[in-house]
């Protein structure tokens, strides 16, 4: 090869140090010439620079200009291994390896899925990764960074290995594809950086990496190298899982921002703290906040910055993966906040990340998003797409997480979502859907549930629209599941109403009945309901602080028993009566509080019923999973329905549930069930109440057979004001069930028997006290038949 002309080097030498030249590779590092190998390194303020050879032979370089230092040795016509030997001027030589002897670390395969958008592990080959070279010399351990910026002019790779002197690491574009690329030996996990971007505009911006495993702890804005060593243990609970089906299992959410439960634990403090909590309660999932990294606490995690990165306010990727593997360890699944709608505009991340729109859409009615002041994602640009779903695959694969619920989906299928007239761009048929958000939508639920079985894709969805959880192959979006916000939008407004002034909105709660299998739900009370002048749950509802209470737990019986999956908000299990304040921790010392310990001990019975009971689940998107008892008792401010795990309800499991949302007591209520033979008493929400009626659980009821409520058997019960009842027909085994025939006429308002108090959880601030009578329903009363006189029931509409 001819030597390059000494002016053409002495022009790349000026455009690599002024951070302009986009092949560094092919200045640097060894080169065969006609005369020889050259070495030509970069190194800026070095008083001397030598080389030596994998064969032992060593050659000074000399400076060049602006710190480029090179030499040929001779006669040698292949390339080799080869250390630099620098002195900076302290008397001492610094064995360093050169970056630019080494080829690209991104196959070609792996450029051209970039390319087309469909690497599904982008992760993988794009960002900081940690590698290890074999050689002659020895093996050579350090970081791979490579990053998309396809109309940058020059990259520059800066960190704490370098001391920000962007001279240093030029990288190199690797053909068509957009890809910045560079090793740099010796650096290693923990190392801070960013990239040096000069962009299409010609100014130069330092960023955040799109790809970043890890970050500083905001206010920082570094990117960090990790690499992972967390060691999985949670194979049962995989395997488990890729054989299950969590759309048609059980699933009670208890939803958590992690910075705000009990402030100032870490990802490994929280992995003991808030999984005993959990587990004591019941629930089958927790749902957090969005945990990508984010620079504005008070944002709670919905304007991301870090994509790829767990935030570093509670630990590394290593701590995150602990406290999953600590839940699943523990039989709870994960699920996380995912927000793919829009992104902050902070100059550091995404924003114009190569001196022009790039991640955003270059038209600000469809790239900026007016609510949030955020940017809105190109989701027709098929590398923003790359990004996005191989970004939802990384949680799912990486982190092992079973659940993505994708925040403000409305905003992402609408164009003129919050907009007027005028300030939206229609698609090309003329309308107002969002079809590249849709595209993004649909591929990556189905890609997600091609590559891990068992997992469920959550909707955040506030409208009408059709099919969000059909799937992708029928048209629709293909989530797994969608929060129902009409049922929560209702049921508040319900639950707020005077119980007198109920009858006049009792279609609130059975309008949902009208859609609720039209799409697979989940029920939620969330964070969205808990602050900004909402008021908390228990604070919803009218009246003294008793009846709020006795309220708040009409209702949770009545949503845990509803058709749909359902999610509770962290503090709402105790009925917290202060708003969420992400600032602060939940209000612990409340569990000192008999009134707020027994709603916090339903949520557990709850949870505990929930699980047992198929028919409370198995077919939450069935009709035939439902059947009203009555649903037009107005009046009475009563409803009643019955649940069943068997679409042809034939055998099976059963429950009957019976909510008075109304202040007055029903003292003798029929209510028709399906099947004749015993029924029991499962639940009893009036037994929480510590000056309420004694409840009436596990008392067990023979069915009359005389029809009632289109049913051909019917039980009575006594029904207190904003109470619930559950009922199940007795199962027998192995005489576990049998009654004493002497309890025969026992009198129903006989006390129950105390058992010594449930085992308080493990409450995060405040212990628990031992004082706290047990509810009732968490006793365990002796089986007891009782016959009603018919003349004592209460009229009412069959």
């Amino acid at each position: 090869m001819t030597p390059t002309p000494a002016h053409e080097v002495s022009g790349a030498i000026n455009a690599l140090i002024h951070g302009r030249h986009q092949q560094p590779h092919d200045l640097l590092g060894q080169h065969l010439e006609d005369g020889g190998l050259r070495i030509r390194a970069m190194r800026p303020m070095a008083a001397s620079v030598r080389v030596r050879f994998a064969d032992g032979e060593e050659l000074a370089l000399e400076h060049e200009a602006e710190g480029v230092w090179s030499a040929v040795r001779p006669g040698t016509t292949e390339t080799m291994d080869y250390r630099l030997l620098v002195d900076w001027g302290d008397g001492y030589e610094h064995v360093q390896d050169d970056p630019y002897r080494f080829a690209p670390t991104l196959g070609e395969v792996d450029l051209h899925l970039v390319g087309e958008g469909r690497h599904e592990q982008l992760w993988t080959v794009l960002g900081a990764r940690v590698h290890e070279y074999p050689g002659p010399l020895g093996a050579v351990r350090g970081t791979s960074f490579a990053v998309w910026a396809p109309r940058a002019k020059a990259v520059r790779v800066v960190g704490d290995f370098n001391g920000w002197d962007g001279r240093i690491h030029p990288m190199r574009l690797i053909g068509s594809s957009g890809v910045w690329e560079l090793f740099v030996p010796g650096v290693g996990a923990g190392a801070t950086y960013k990239y040096e971007i000069r962009g299409a505009d010609d100014i130069v911006r330092t960023k955040a990496d799109p790809m970043a495993r890890r970050t500083e702890e905001p206010p920082r804005t570094g990117s960090v190298v990790d690499e992972a060593r967390h060691t999985w243990r949670d194979d049962e609970w995989m395997a488990r899982r890729a054989e299950s089906n969590p759309h048609t299992g059980p699933m009670s959410v208890y939803e958590v921002h992690l910075g705000s439960w009990r402030q100032g634990l870490t990802y490994r403090e929280l992995a003991e703290h808030l999984v005993n909590y959990v587990v004591d309660l019941g629930f089958t999932h927790v749902e957090f906040l969005p945990v990508m990294e984010h620079p504005y606490g008070p944002s709670w995690g919905y304007q991301v910055t870090g994509y790829y990165a767990p935030t570093s306010r509670f630990g590394t990727p290593d701590d995150f993966k602990y406290l999953v593997d600590t839940l699943h360890q523990a039989g709870i699944g994960v699920i996380l906040d995912w927000v793919p709608g829009h992104f902050p505009r902070d100059e550091w991340a995404l924003a114009r990340f190569d001196g022009l729109p790039l991640y955003e859409h270059p038209d600000p009615r469809r790239g900026d998003q007016p609510d949030w002041g955020t940017h809105i994602f190109d989701f027709g640009r098929l590398e923003v797409r790359n990004f996005l779903v191989a970004n939802a695959l990384y949680w799912l694969e990486e982190f092992h997480v079973d659940g993505l619920r994708v925040d403000a989906v409305a905003s992402m299928l609408y164009l003129d979502y919050s907009r007027k007239d005028g300030e939206w761009l229609p698609n090309v048929h003329g309308g107002r859907e969002h079809l590249e958000a849709i595209g993004l939508l649909q591929e990556t639920n189905a890609t997600a549930y091609k590559r891990v079985p068992g997992i469920v894709t959550i909707a955040e969805e506030s409208t009408s629209w059709p099919g969000v959880t059909r799937a992708t192959s029928e048209g629709g979006l293909g989530f797994g599941l969608k929060w129902n916000m009409g049922w929560m939008n209702d049921s508040l407004r319900y639950l707020g109403e005077e119980p007198y002034h109920r009858q006049h909105h009792h279609g609130l709660l059975t309008f949902a009945l009208m859609y609720a299998f039209s799409e697979n739900y989940v029920l939620p009370i969330s964070h969205d309901e808990v602050v900004h002048g909402k008021g908390s749950l228990v604070n919803k509802a009218p009246g003294n602080r008793t009846d709020q209470l006795a309220t708040v737990r009409a209702f949770l019986a009545y949503m845990w028993a509803h058709p749909g999956k359902q999610l509770l908000f962290m503090g709402c299990e105790f009925a917290q009566p202060s708003e969420w304040a992400d600032g602060k921790s939940l209000d612990w010392w409340l569990l000192d509080q008999p009134a707020h310990y027994r709603v916090h001990n339903l949520v557990k019975e709850l949870n505990r019923v929930y699980r047992e009971h198929p028919a409370l689940w198995a077919l939450d998107s069935q009709p035939a999973g439902f059947e009203w008892l009555d649903a037009d008792d107005n009046g009475g401010n009563t409803y009643s329905f019955v649940r069943f795990a068997e679409p042809s309800r034939q055998g099976g499991d059963v429950v009957a549930c019976v909510v008075n949302f109304g202040g007055d007591a029903k003292e003798w209520l029929r209510v028709g069930v399906p099947s004749g033979g015993q029924w029991k008493v499962v639940l009893d929400t009036s037994g929480y109440d510590q000056h309420g009626t004694p409840s009436q659980a596990d008392l067990v009821l023979d069915a009359v057979e005389e029809p009632w409520n289109s049913q051909p058997w019917h039980v009575v019960v006594r029904l207190a004001g904003l109470t619930a009842l559950y009922l199940a027909p007795v199962v027998e085994e192995g005489g576990e069930d049998a009654h004493d025939a002497a309890d025969a006429t026992e009198d129903t308002t006989e006390e129950p028997v105390a058992e010594p108090a449930p085992t308080r959880p493990p409450a995060p601030q405040q212990s628990v006290r031992d004082d706290v009578p047990a509810p009732g329903t968490a006793s365990k009363m002796r089986h007891r038949t009782v016959t009603i006189p018919t003349p004592a029931i209460e009229e009412q509409e069959r």
